[in-house]
């Protein structure tokens, strides 16, 4: 009787009707209440216009409607209604559908998010009036257009003093947006120690993106103490919250077990989850734990799927991968034509190594010569643009004629050009140099050359200067200087290295003669199948000239030398009695 005694009583009052109409959804006749709203909001009622907006934007009682959520929304804010000009500011920064010019006024026609148009200068006057009528939360909003809005509306101090009457009214938000500002501003521990104080307020609240930048400070250590497991669980926290970085630095973190325990399963879900949402790095990742397996099972189809799906986000590495993929024919048919595409992508995206792939691609058997043309022309035009790995590739193809016509002189200069900033062309350019190839011989700038690759640390160009040293070649003869580049470059697994310093260490040369050293290096040569460090092995060994003995092992390696086409190998066996070896060089 009394639900009906309202009812009637609602009939004529607007504000009746709009209270029986928050009693309905209150008691969870949602669609009911919604309706009478409606029919109140008509009637010109701020508050219930308002509540019908929110209704639309939340699905309440109504189809969810950002198109009539924004139109209910702008009449209660005309109305005056502090709530709805701050919502309706935070519509307007996100973006609105619309069409027609500004002066005709907004008229929602679509709801798509590519439909939607931010403008942030009605966001910052209807925040700005909702803020100036004491609402903490359109001051945050209105902070964080002045500090993170287009350049020409931007003044952080202002920013600053918004945010802080925020904070004052005890809005997390108003802190995020301090600690965001002082962290921008801080130049030193105190500054960052003030910032993760405001953060560590908004992050108590449950605000994810207090929580994700908290845990970056953390985890660098500034402002706070480093704590690897706490970021992580902040990364956690926020990725719970739906904050798509921190859904990836979570991932990752799992993935690697860094804070946390290992766990892929749980790694994967998180970096599944960022990537959809549109973090590039998140789908390369899941690419990674796809393409090289280990707690999950290699899965190439999935790999190349987060890798097209990041690649075509821009993510240069990604398109390196697939490229490898299409180049070994992982989960796919090989195909080097597709191979050469993807590579150009992660070049052209900055990815360095994807250059040096595309020059190998030059010398791949199955490459075609039309292919070959193509990569030419690549290198040609990205050479032309400045480019000093595509220089040095161009280089390559005028020196042996892949794709072009032979042209040494010209290959000459385009090293020159790369070698700049590309330690191989360093390298090629002082061979060229050397040997008088596509430009007049020049031992010293050639040696010169080669010296600036060695001490960028290529292998190849320690061999090659520590030989010049030995010979006196384009300089002066230095020993010991030959010595140190041998032994650096034989750490690092080059194996003609190990070999010449096992030479240089043994006697005759301007080092101290060290045999023990010099068996070391001649084993660790023939071990990776170095037919001369088989057979100076084979020789320590048969001799004892380290100290030890052993014939029988040196027999082994002097038939593996002999194998190998060695003739002083095949001699020392015929020595021993026991005659050439199957398959050896008669010498």
């Amino acid at each position: 009787m009394r639900r009906i005694l309202s009812a009637l009583g609602a009939r004529f009052s607007p504000r009746a009707r709009l209270a029986h109409a928050l009693r309905l959804i209150e008691d969870g006749e949602v669609v009911a209440g919604v309706a009478l709203l409606g029919s109140v909001a008509e009637a010109g009622v701020p508050e219930a216009q308002f509540r019908v907006g929110r209704a639309y934007l939340d699905g309440t009682g109504v189809p969810p409607s950002l198109v009539e959520g924004a139109r209910w929304m702008r009449r209660a804010a005309e109305a005056g209604w502090v709530e709805a000009r701050m919502v309706l500011g935070t519509l307007y920064l996100f973006g609105l559908p619309r069409e027609g010019a500004a002066d005709e006024g907004v008229r929602l026609v679509a709801e798509t998010p590519g439909d939607r148009v931010p403008d942030p200068v009605s966001a910052a006057r209807w925040a700005l009036l909702a803020a100036e009528a004491g609402s903490p939360d359109a001051q945050a909003l209105y902070g964080y257009i002045l500090a993170d809005g287009p350049a020409d509306m931007r003044d952080v101090e202002a920013a600053e003093g918004w945010f802080s009457r925020a904070a004052a009214a005890g809005c997390p938000q108003g802190y995020l947006g301090l600690g965001l500002v002082w962290m921008r501003a801080a130049r030193d521990e105190a500054g960052h120690a003030r910032a993760a104080e405001a953060l560590r307020v908004a992050a108590g609240a449950g605000l994810g993106s207090a929580l994700f930048t908290l845990g970056a400070l953390t985890e660098r250590g500034q402002g706070v103490a480093r704590d690897i497991a706490s970021a992580t669980a902040l990364y956690g926290r926020a990725a719970e919250a739906g904050v798509r970085a921190a859904q990836a630095r979570f991932g990752l973190a799992l993935l690697e077990g860094r804070g946390c325990t290992r766990d892929a399963a749980r790694a994967e879900s998180w970096l599944r989850r960022a990537a959809l949402a549109g973090d590039r790095e998140a789908a390369s990742l899941l690419g990674d734990l796809y393409a090289c397996g280990g707690d999950l099972p290699p899965n190439y189809i999935e790999a190349a799927l987060w890798y097209r799906r990041a690649a075509s986000a821009g993510h240069g590495a990604a398109w390196r991968a697939l490229g490898m993929l299409a180049l070994t024919g992982a989960g796919q048919p090989r195909d080097v034509t597709e191979a050469a595409r993807c590579f150009r992508q992660a070049a052209a995206l900055g990815d360095g190594r994807a250059g040096a792939d595309l020059g190998n691609l030059l010398l791949d058997q199955d490459v075609s010569e039309e292919d070959r043309r193509d990569l030419g022309q690549y290198f040609a035009h990205a050479a032309e643009a400045g480019d000093p790995v595509a220089a040095f590739n161009f280089s390559i193809c005028l020196t042996h004629g892949l794709g072009m016509a032979r042209d040494e002189q010209a290959a000459a200069a385009w090293m020159l050009r790369a070698a700049d900033g590309v330690v191989n062309a360093q390298y090629w350019y002082g061979r060229m140099l050397l040997e008088g190839r596509g430009c007049a011989p020049d031992l010293s700038a050639g040696r010169g050359w080669i010296a600036r690759a060695a001490e960028a640390g290529m292998a190849d160009a320690q061999v090659a200067l520590a030989q010049l040293m030995l010979t006196g070649r384009g300089g002066p003869r230095d020993h010991p200087t030959a010595a140190a580049l041998y032994r650096t470059a034989a750490e690092q697994g080059q194996v003609d290295a190990m070999f010449s310093l096992g030479a240089l260490l043994g006697g005759g040369h301007d080092v101290p003669v060290d045999r023990a050293q010099a068996q070391h290096w001649f084993r660790m040569a023939a071990e990776r199948g170095n037919a001369l460090g088989q057979l100076m092995l084979g020789r320590y060994l048969l001799r004892g000239l380290a100290g030890m003995s052993d014939p029988a092992e040196a027999r082994l390696w002097l038939e593996r030398a002999a194998a190998q086409g060695v003739p002083d190998a095949a001699a020392e066996l015929a020595r021993l009695g026991a005659g050439p070896v199957a398959g050896a060089g008669a010498g």
